[in-house]
Order: C-alpha cells, then structure tokens, then sequence
C-alpha cells in the first residue's frame, strides 16, 4: 500500500501563553500543501519486525526515533501487525517548519488501520497521533483548521486558497525550536485569524503574523531577506511557516522559476518549490 504525506505551512503564528508542562499554547491556521513524501508498506519476508529503507533526503539518527516507526510500534501496542517492509522517499526538508516527519507518522497510523482493517476511528487516530508530536494530529484529516492548544485542538475551516500558487523557499539555515520559542514573548492576539483569514490575502500583509519572525530575523537576517524579496517580487503575502526556516510567499500566478535565477539574491544555499493551491 502506498500513501503520500503531503507538508503543510502555518498562515500566522501566535504563541499565546506558557503551559505548567513547559509546553507553549498557539494559535494558528493549519494549511495542507502539495508537497509530498512518499510511503510505501509491504508484506515482509523477513522475520525481523520492520526493515526501513528510505531514499531522498538523507535521514540521520537511530531508526527506532524515525515517526515512522513510532507511530508502527505504537500501533503495535493494541494490534498484532506482521513483519513489515517499509520504504520511505522523503522529499519535505526537515527543520522547515513544514511538518513533514509528522505527516509521515500521522499517514503510517492511516496506512496501517486500512491496510491490516484496524477500524481505529478518525477520534482515535488523532489521539493516537498527539502522543507522537504536537502536530501530527492535523494531518489526519488533513484539511484546513484553526488549530489551538499545543496545535492539537482542531475547528475545522471553510477557507481555500485554490487558484493561487505557492513559491516555497528552504535556506540551508536550521532553527531550533525551543530556541525560537525562548525569544517569543506570549501575548492574546487581539483578532482571532479564523476572522482575520476571512479578509483578501493583500490585506493580510498588515494584519496576519508569525510570532517566531522577529526574534529567528534577529539571529537569521538572511531569513527576513527572503521574505521582503518574496514581496518585491509580486507576493500577495508572505510568511516564514512555524518556527522556520522555510518562507514562502502566496502568488495569483506562477513565476515559473526554471533554475536558480531568482528575480531577488539570497546569499546562501536554499532550495524552492512552486505548488499550485
């Protein structure tokens, strides 16, 4: 069976207040992008209980900390699941700000309750998801939300961007995530973006923000430079997704970008994707 996780991008970012768990409660708008890992499971030959192979962008660390695998061995936990094996392409970078670890873990759940007929309810899955990382929940559904709590309390969205193209960018910059968090200071935004959403995009540049912008451009100018360039170069909006470091800028028509030669200069390594909405 083959699935394809696919990434997602924060439209704006409040981090609104410290939890006692040390945890940070958000707001903001979860939004499903055509950028797609692939996820392949079979029927193993073997009688070791999972073979990972993976291609793509280079994943590093121990195998059992893969989502991947966790969201197996939590599966594991209530069904019997037979020796599998897995093959994984990632193209979704990693430290992006993009959720791609976390969308492969939320499809394995997905992959495997409809390959073995689990009959694990879309509730459950989405439990299920929670205890694998704050995110994977969202893209068990994988629709547009206005997600709350630590990004796991979901209202579902009436809101499309279809007929607008996506310009993503990923500098080579990594971020780290408790880091940004560190420089944020939580605050109740004053409009709440399931309303603010609902204005035309070009209004959005004035009223629609990402909380991790002012202090990851303090330490990443570089960052910062990609998004004013996404707006010099026609942008009807622009943002940096979750805690970075990837930006993207929300376009009425593609730029139709062949190679490197951006109308703007980046001095630092990046790649970029141009996705239809």
């Amino acid at each position: 069976m083959v699935l394809y996780p696919n990434a997602k991008i924060n439209i704006g970012l409040n981090v609104v207040e410290k939890r006692s768990d040390g945890y940070h409660n958000i707001e903001t708008v979860f939004y499903p992008i055509d950028l797609l890992d692939e996820l392949k499971v079979e029927l193993s030959t073997s009688d070791v209980v999972y073979r990972l192979f993976s291609k793509g962008i280079k994943i590093g660390g121990n195998t059992d900390n893969n989502l991947v695998i966790k969201a197996l061995q939590l599966i594991k936990t209530k069904h019997e699941i037979p020796p599998l094996a897995i093959f994984l392409k990632k193209n979704i970078p990693f430290g992006a700000g993009l959720g791609g670890g976390s969308a492969d873990a939320a499809f394995m759940l997905k992959l495997l309750n409809n390959m073995f007929n689990l009959k694990i309810s879309t509730e459950q899955l989405e439990v299920m998801a929670a205890k694998i990382g704050a995110d994977c929940p969202v893209f068990i559904q994988n629709k547009p939300v206005f997600a709350t709590g630590i990004g796991n309390e979901f209202t579902p969205l009436e809101f499309s961007l279809k007929g607008y193209w996506l310009l993503l960018i990923k500098p080579d910059i990594y971020v780290s995530t408790p880091l940004a968090y560190a420089g944020v200071t939580p605050s109740k935004p004053k409009s709440s973006l399931i309303d603010l959403v609902k204005e035309p995009i070009s209004e959005w540049r004035n009223l629609i923000f990402n909380d991790f912008e002012k202090s990851v451009f303090l330490k990443h100018p570089e960052i910062e430079h990609i998004k004013e360039n996404l707006y010099k170069s026609g942008a009807k909006y622009a943002s940096m997704s979750g805690s970075g470091s990837s930006v993207y800028g929300i376009f009425e028509k593609p730029l139709n970008l062949t190679n490197r030669d951006f109308p703007f200069d980046v001095n630092i390594k990046f790649d970029f994707w141009e996705i239809p909405l």
